[in-house]
């Protein structure tokens, strides 16, 4: 089981939103209206179909788990259960059962982030945001977010990434129309500039991934064909050393020298403040 992400949730070694739950807890029933959905929800969409279908089996059997709010100045924030809150909604029921619990705002976020995460239904881009906004927050590194959730810290470091996509790439794959791997393929696409135009590639040839990786691959080494006339042909140890630099440190890196080759500068690309400090921490490892 993977272990607690934050001192204040007081779950010790280990963290389930099901063991949110305490034998002492009191069910009551407070008025629908009274609940406001988790401002912390990482969820930005609800499956029309999956609510319909909870509102029926609300209709029939009644809502037979209590949703977890907080108490707040004007009625009652949800924790955790924003499905069953809006399925009750749409089933037209005045009350709903709860059980109030003494939640900060650190701990509101914790538990929305980690009951969607559990579920494994958000889209990539929420997924996303829901590692950042966890890394970000309890300020850990991916690889210790990683450890803690039971995923590989490349699963993490993946879904972080597509978070540097432009807004209207990042809408598609929420919304289903380009999938993650799309995402990715568009992620290591060099001119960037191309980067629109090859979208609604995509969208009117209906390219897959396997398509899409091959168009890119062409594009970057028109890229690099014209990068090449610019520049002189690298020797066979710097061609060496970069390899090695890219497999120690997983990203892109390239050695560049002066004229005489006798200076030069090493470039190493990073794709978000998270991935930064990952490449930080293994430079200060190497140093000790």
């Amino acid at each position: 089981m993977a272990k607690g992400l934050g001192k204040g949730l007081g779950l010790g070694a280990y963290f389930s939103v099901d063991e949110v739950l305490e034998p002492l807890d009191k069910i009551q029933n407070v008025k629908l209206k009274e609940c406001r959905p988790n401002p912390y929800q990482p969820r930005k969409t609800f499956d029309p179909e999956s609510i319909k279908e909870l509102k029926e089996s609300i209709e029939t059997h009644g809502i037979l788990q209590p949703i977890v709010v907080r108490k707040s100045i004007k009625g009652y924030d949800i924790v955790v259960g924003e499905r069953r809150f809006r399925a009750a909604k749409e089933a037209g029921l005045e009350t709903i059962p709860v059980i109030v619990k003494d939640y900060t705002e650190q701990q509101m976020m914790e538990l929305a982030l980690i009951e969607n995460l559990q579920r494994e239904d958000l889209n990539p881009i929420e997924e996303g945001l829901a590692y950042q906004t966890l890394i970000e927050q309890l300020k850990l590194t991916q690889e210790e977010l990683a450890g803690r959730l039971g995923k590989s810290r490349p699963h993490i470091a993946n879904h972080i990434r597509l978070l540097a996509l432009p807004e209207p790439v990042k809408t598609l794959i929420s919304n289903g129309d380009l999938t993650m791997g799309h995402g990715r393929t568009l992620l290591g696409l060099k001119d960037k500039e191309l980067l629109l135009p090859l979208v609604e590639k995509i969208k009117k040839e209906n390219l897959n991934v396997r398509q899409l990786e091959q168009i890119v691959q062409s594009l970057n080494e028109n890229v690099s064909r014209e990068t090449k006339k610019k520049e002189k042909p690298k020797d066979v140890f710097i061609k060496q050393q970069e390899s090695r630099l890219r497999d120690r440190f997983g990203t892109a890196v390239a050695i560049k020298q002066n004229k005489n080759k006798n200076k030069g500068k090493i470039e190493i690309e990073f794709y978000s403040p998270d991935d930064l400090n990952r490449i930080l921490e293994l430079l200060d490892r190497e140093s000790l």
